[in-house]
């Protein structure tokens, strides 16, 4: 999809309230994840510069423990992980096993598991009672966006609530964000 098939009037929109709820946040790099258009929009200075396929959970749009569902709202990326590590290399509990994934291209082709792949960009989220705290609290839910070895799924919603994107695309946005950086997830 391209910045032109989007709304963006919408985005300026979003962009002037979170500056209004947020005012000690740096507004100058951005992700707007867009689960109806299976989309992840980096935005710097005002400006898409780059938009990526995904797949949101399979389950839907929701907050609670245990739903399986992507969470809405605003976050902010918590911690990166894998910084260097080979695309395609297996991630479990944040940690790099030093395998590497077998990147299914095509729709037809399921994983037998969730696998996460090449980079982790842990989320934290920032709305009380939201998306932070309680049954609802997205780090503790431990919702990531990170690198998928089912590529052939992308902007399809098949993941288990995090937020996948392909490998070449995790290490692309990795490096274009910083801890802190603000994270809309949004219908």
């Amino acid at each position: 999809m391209s910045a032109t098939e989007i709304d963006i009037p919408a985005i300026h929109v979003m962009l002037d309230e979170l500056k209004q709820r947020f005012p000690e946040s740096s507004l100058n790099t951005l992700i707007i994840v867009s689960a109806k258009n299976q989309q992840l929009f980096l935005i710097k200075n005002n400006s898409i510069v780059s938009s990526y396929p995904i797949s949101t959970a399979k389950a839907g749009l929701g907050n609670l423990s245990n739903s399986y569902k992507t969470p809405l709202g605003l976050h902010k990326i918590d911690s990166k992980i894998g910084d260097g590590a080979e695309l395609g290399a297996i991630f479990k509990a944040r940690l790099n096993t030093k395998r590497i994934a077998k990147i299914l291209k095509s729709p037809e082709k399921r994983s037998e598991s969730d696998t996460i792949t090449t980079r982790i960009l842990w989320l934290t989220g920032m709305e009380y009672g939201i998306n932070l705290g309680g049954d609802v609290d997205s780090h503790s839910r431990y919702i990531y966006i990170h690198g998928t070895n089912e590529e052939g799924h992308l902007g399809t919603p098949v993941s288990h609530g995090c937020i996948r994107m392909g490998n070449l695309d995790i290490i692309n946005l990795f490096d274009q964000v910083d801890v802190g950086t603000l994270v809309n997830i949004t219908r």
